[in-house]
């Protein structure tokens, strides 16, 4: 058994496993840190997964994720992929340690999976938001596209790439938020891009595809809804402490950073209007 220390948006967390687990974590080696005292820990565990009652399942494109709680209040994420188990993550009560139980070979999504909730569930309260979003930075600043799978978040990052001078990506699919500042993560299933980077947040676009380029502006309860469904962890009805720290970190972002909504065509215009309009 190996133990490592990693570092993502200034919480440091151990993963404890075999040789094999680490071999397929190429993506954490960015974030890689000495071992200080970790904020949570996950263990790579073998066995069966136990018995809980499922609470909520999250039905995605490659996943379906099973929330549950044992008979003695312990979290459970049960990781589905064509009815089949692929693995269980059992939290400890306070959400600061983890064991992975792998029902069959090391699986890098269901590790991946994992660590992203526990890393939510441990940074909860601790002004931290998981994003489901692409990031790009330009002139110093970072600015998130928000939407559903297949809206265009990543289609519009790259017209910025091609046509907006100076525009990096910083990740594109889960960057870290905290304390107005945007994150590069290990995490991600699109264009790999692991950076462990960070800018202060210029603005948030949550788009929409549309045959017309339209940008406007949100503000209070338009501005928290339309980031409330790209927070990871956001209606899972975990503990009542975990729930309204996601909910005062969410209130304070609507509240302080510029956010817009963009209905869009796939082009150069809507990444110009778009640029044009946030960064002024």
């Amino acid at each position: 058994m190996m133990t490592r220390h990693y570092k993502v948006a200034g919480h440091t967390f151990a993963v404890s496993g075999q040789a094999e687990l680490f071999e397929q974590m190429e993506n954490y080696e960015p974030f890689e840190c000495e071992g200080i005292e970790p904020l949570f820990s996950l263990t790579e565990d073998s066995g069966a997964v136990p018995e809980y009652m499922e609470v909520y399942r999250i039905e995605g494109e490659r996943t379906t994720v099973i929330h549950g709680h044992t008979a003695s209040g312990n979290d459970v994420f049960e990781f589905v992929r064509r009815t089949k188990s692929k693995g269980c993550l059992i939290c400890s009560k306070d959400h600061r340690e983890g064991r992975l139980i792998l029902t069959r070979r090391i699986y890098n999504t269901v590790f991946n999976d994992a660590l992203m909730m526990l890393y939510a569930l441990a940074t909860a309260g601790k002004d931290t938001l998981l994003f489901h979003a692409v990031v790009v930075s330009c002139a110093g600043k970072g600015y998130l596209f928000l939407g559903p799978s297949g809206e265009g978040k990543s289609t519009h990052a790259r017209l910025w790439l091609e046509h907006v001078e100076g525009t990096e990506l910083v990740n594109d699919d889960f960057p870290v938020v905290r304390d107005g500042v945007v994150y590069g993560s290990p995490w991600g299933w699109g264009i790999p891009c692991y950076r462990n980077v960070c800018y202060p947040i210029g603005g948030i676009v949550s788009l929409n595809q549309a045959p017309y380029n339209k940008i406007q502006r949100l503000n209070g309860v338009e501005a928290y809804m339309n980031l409330y469904p790209s927070v990871l962890g956001n209606g899972l009805g975990i503990v009542e402490e975990i729930d309204e720290g996601w909910h005062q970190t969410e209130n304070a972002l609507a509240s302080t950073i510029p956010m817009w909504h963009l209905d869009c065509l796939p082009d150069e215009e809507a990444a110009r209007l778009c640029h044009d309009t946030i960064t002024r």
